[in-house]
């Protein structure tokens, strides 16, 4: 699948998808927030994908907001109708990642400021170049960061942390956005990387990492009775189906085991 602003190759399992305006930096205009959704909606229904890595072509991962794209844009502004479900268009551009059923690896370079950083911060894992500049960016242009940011924020560092990086706008390296817990770890290759680790994963049983994510998502929504049996319930289904035996039996013959997704 490609267009304009979106590019997405499925290899082993592993869906590469990039955000395709490297000319701009990878800046967010109406057809970028369209394109987003569209990606991550369309790789939710896919059986074959395990795994996805999230980067930018070019320069940069995403430069954030293209002001001067969208200030013309009948949609601009229009920001109380939830066309995806608990988000509106903006947001489910970043939210969308969260909610996808199989892991998601951002790769970082260059910058990635304001709607970049948040579209970022809605993978389950962020590995970045040392130097990269990363910036909740809004408050310099008189914004909050409305793209689910605060919600995505929220489980990743203090909330005196997440306030004085909002509150200031102020940019921060990759190799500060592993201290603050934004970023996962560093890697000069941060594209290589991530396609190491979700190699990785996707050797694990699809089914276990889905019911995972599912977990850890509702970790940072719902009390502790509804995790704890959400918890139960997955694990049922999992000491039921087809994966456990497969592991089991693949450890006593020495050889790799083989999942059906």
């Amino acid at each position: 699948m490609t267009n304009d602003r979106i590019s997405i190759s499925v290899a082993d399992a592993i869906a590469d998808v990039r955000l395709n305006r490297p000319d701009k930096l990878n800046a967010l205009d109406s057809d970028m927030f369209n394109a987003l959704s569209e990606a991550s909606a369309a790789l939710a229904k896919r059986g074959d994908v395990r795994v996805v890595v999230l980067s930018g072509s070019g320069r940069a991962f995403c430069a954030g907001l293209d002001l001067a794209a969208m200030a013309g844009d009948p949609s601009f502004g229009v920001l109380n109708d939830r066309a995806y479900g608990i988000a509106n268009v903006f947001q489910n551009a970043a939210w969308g990642w969260r909610s996808l059923p199989v892991p998601v690896i951002a790769a970082i370079h260059g910058v990635a400021f304001g709607g970049g950083l948040q579209i970022a911060l809605g993978a389950d894992i962020r590995i970045v170049t040392p130097d990269a500049k990363l910036a909740v960016m809004e408050a310099r242009w008189g914004l909050v960061p409305d793209m689910a940011g605060v919600a995505l924020l929220r489980g990743l560092v203090r909330d005196d942390v997440a306030r004085e990086l909002t509150y200031t706008a102020r940019q921060f390296s990759g190799t500060e956005a592993v201290a603050l817990g934004i970023a996962t770890r560093v890697a000069d290759d941060p594209q290589a990387a991530a396609l190491e680790l979700a190699g990785q994963i996707a050797a694990r049983s699809p089914r276990a990492v889905r019911s995972a994510k599912r977990l850890f998502g509702l970790s940072q929504d719902a009390g502790a009775d509804a995790l704890l049996l959400a918890e139960s319930r997955e694990q049922e289904e999992l000491l039921a189906g087809p994966d456990l035996p497969e592991t089991i039996a693949a450890a006593a013959e020495k050889r790799t085991p083989r999942f059906a997704d």
